[in-house]
């Protein structure tokens, strides 16, 4: 193998190893300013795209230990490594949604070690984001202390609304 081959297959399995999960996607025919878009929305959630050759991503993905099926990589192929697998895919199946013609498509990913195919990478991007899951359990936790304090409050302003009222009656007495 040529040295900058050789380069370059260790620089992508560095990644493969660094990141620790990716999204496998297709491209074919995507115009300079929509890869600009699609770059930059990936980088915003942490990520990082590099295209590649079938063959050197099979070789680096082996030698990681991830077995992929090179029948699953179909067309052009480009690799979106994630910091944060969950809002990476989503980001990714976005830019699926705004490019036409079906010129951006998710073929599969690895995830935490398991390779998963575009169909569980579909499931994947419906799952909340962390912040979404955390807001969520805040509010969970919320609740129940709102009621406990309206409760309190309520049998407090009760006794205060009693007494007002007896020294209402009182004074009408009078």
């Amino acid at each position: 193998m040529r040295k900058e081959k050789q380069l370059f297959l260790d620089e992508l399995q560095e990644q493969i190893d660094h990141y620790g999960s990716f999204v496998i996607m297709s491209y074919l025919g995507l115009d300079a300013n929509q890869m600009h878009q699609f770059r930059k929305k990936i980088r915003e959630v942490g990520g990082n795209i590099k295209m590649v050759p079938k063959r050197m991503f099979m070789i680096a993905s082996d030698k990681s230990g991830f077995k992929l099926d090179l029948d699953m990589l179909t067309g052009h192929i480009g690799v979106v490594f994630a910091s944060d697998p969950i809002e990476t895919t989503k980001a990714v199946f976005e830019c699926q949604k705004e490019a036409t013609d079906d010129k951006l498509k998710v073929v599969g990913g690895c995830i935490d070690g398991e390779i998963l195919d575009s169909k569980a990478m579909i499931e994947l991007s419906k799952l909340p984001s962390k912040q979404e899951l955390r807001a969520q359990f805040v509010g969970l936790l919320q609740a129940p202390l709102v009621q406990t304090v309206s409760v309190m409050n309520a049998l407090v302003s009760s006794v205060v609304y009693c007494l007002d009222n007896k020294c209402k009656k009182e004074e009408g007495q009078s």
